[in-house]
């Protein structure tokens, strides 16, 4: 290992902040250091570049004791970008990262050479701070103060960059091209980056490895995976937090919980307003519901209060279908950002509901079938002519509480039983001649208040499954009627 820390307890006044604290840094890896406020990442940190003596432990770099070391022979080995940072001279930007060459150099007066200059530069080109190398540090914002002292670092071409949150003062854009660059520099540079970072979600996607402090203890060293875990992070952070997996890396996603609002005595669905035409149901609601669906509009998960079916002519073919649609609930006042939106060819009156209020579950269902496209799933593959607007649209509105698997388990639930209503419907496929299954543009969704009721699971062995099932099979089958 690069670095090892041994059983460290340190402080300040004799009062131990960190305990016994031991880990071990491996080469061209970010190992990052989280924790609430208070909790010793500062000071661990501190301590690892001599900022702060132990009162017992040791600490290793390169097998090496931290002691053994001189400043210089320490300095070319371990950088250090530290929380707050004061230039007490008037130093230029440029002149700031020259500084980061001092350990590689003979003293303080001697000539810069021709290999530090392209090193400085290089590392001035490295973090963008070019454009003001020649401009007084005091007229530098936070985040270019931040990146021009990331520079002096990177010139010091050290074996471990130790980095005190790192993120703090830059926006957005700025901590993405921060950590990527640090991921990058692991692999080209061959550096070591241990680093505070305070925000859960780029510690989980950027660090190899993590270490949780909790009032000055590790309660959990390992993967991003193992170590963010829900009931761990709500015990040291006192907060309600939901974790989730991230829609786009292999990373998990932590999100904050709000305490619920108050509540009201009517149930959520009966205080929904439905609006009925000819060419729409809209359904409107005063809470938004957490939503998983199959629709054009408001596709997969997200929270709307609008849901809107629209009815449209059997030779509707419009080639942005999406935009089309958001440009006609603009016109109809709906902001589409707030709502779900599905489309037909069946007649809106034709339409069936089904509400089932027992042992807990609350549910609501509303379907619109249309089946001049029905067909057999399994047989799908020998279709190869234009399919004509069919459409069989279901909604399911939930009274309650679902984690993500069981929106899933659901929208299983709701398809085996819009088959079976297919089934004793006696529909057929129109080019096979087989039992349909479904049509070829069939929408559904899943929308649940995430109040009261917690359902863990949505499958036909549970009761939210098995009222979920029979609404689904009576709406689809009425609505069937010929």
């Amino acid at each position: 290992m690069l670095l090892n820390v041994h059983q460290l307890t340190a402080g300040y006044g004799g009062e131990a902040v960190i305990k016994d604290i031991s880990l071990a840094v491996k080469e061209h890896e970010i190992f990052g250091i989280i924790g609430p406020n208070g909790s010793g990442k500062s000071t661990l940190l501190k301590c690892m570049y001599r900022g702060l003596p132990a009162e017992s432990g040791a600490i290793e770099v390169e097998g090496r004791p931290l002691s053994a070391f001189s400043n210089k022979e320490l300095a070319k080995r371990i950088a250090v970008l530290p929380q707050h940072t004061e230039t007490t001279f008037s130093y230029t930007a440029r002149q700031v990262v020259e500084l980061g060459r001092y350990p590689h150099q003979g003293g303080w007066f001697n000539n810069a050479k021709a290999e530090d200059k392209r090193i400085v530069d290089e590392a001035m080109q490295e973090t963008k701070v070019e454009a003001f190398a020649d401009l007084p540090m005091e007229t530098l914002s936070g985040g270019e103060k931040q990146r021009v002292l990331l520079a002096r670092a990177l010139a010091q071409e050290p074996q471990i960059l130790l980095l005190d949150e790192p993120t703090n003062h830059l926006d957005i854009s700025h901590q993405m091209n921060l950590l990527n660059t640090l991921r990058e520099w692991t692999s080209s540079k061959k550096i070591t980056v241990v680093a505070i970072l305070h925000d859960l979600n780029m510690a989980a996607m950027f660090c190899d490895r993590l270490m949780l402090l909790h009032e000055g203890q590790d309660t959990g060293t390992g993967k991003p995976g193992a170590v963010l875990k829900k009931d761990k992070i709500e015990q040291v952070y006192s907060a309600s937090v939901q974790r989730k997996s991230h829609p786009a890396v292999p990373s998990p996603l932590i999100t904050l919980t709000p305490e619920p609002g108050p509540g009201m005595d009517e149930a959520a669905i009966d205080r929904m307003e439905v609006e009925r035409s000819a060419d729409l149901v809209k359904i409107t609601s005063g809470d938004y519901w957490k939503t998983f669906s199959s629709s054009i509009i408001g596709e997969g998960f997200g929270w709307h209060k609008v849901f809107v079916n629209r009815h449209v002519a059997l030779d509707y073919n419009i080639d942005d279908a999406r935009q089309e649609y958001i440009d006609y609930m603009k016109q109809k006042k709906i902001d589409p950002d707030e709502a779900v939106g599905m489309m037909t060819a069946a007649r809106l009156e034709n339409g069936r509901d089904t509400r089932r209020t027992i042992e807990g579950a609350d549910v609501w269902v509303m379907a619109t079938a249309g089946v001049s496209n029905a067909l057999d799933a399994s047989r799908a593959y020998e279709q190869h002519v234009p399919m004509e607007i069919g459409t069989i649209n279901i909604w399911i509105f939930i009274d309650g509480r679902l984690p993500e698997a069981a929106f899933a388990q659901v929208m299983m639930t709701a398809t085996e039983a819009k088959t079976r209503a297919l089934l004793d419907r006696d529909i057929k496929d129109v080019v096979s001649g087989t039992m349909a299954t479904g049509t070829s543009t069939d929408s559904l969704m899943v929308a649940a208040t995430q109040k009261g009721m917690h359902h863990p699971y949505g499958g036909t062995a549970t009761v939210l499954g098995r009222h979920v099932a029979k609404a689904v099979y009576d709406s689809v089958y009425n609505a069937l009627e010929k």
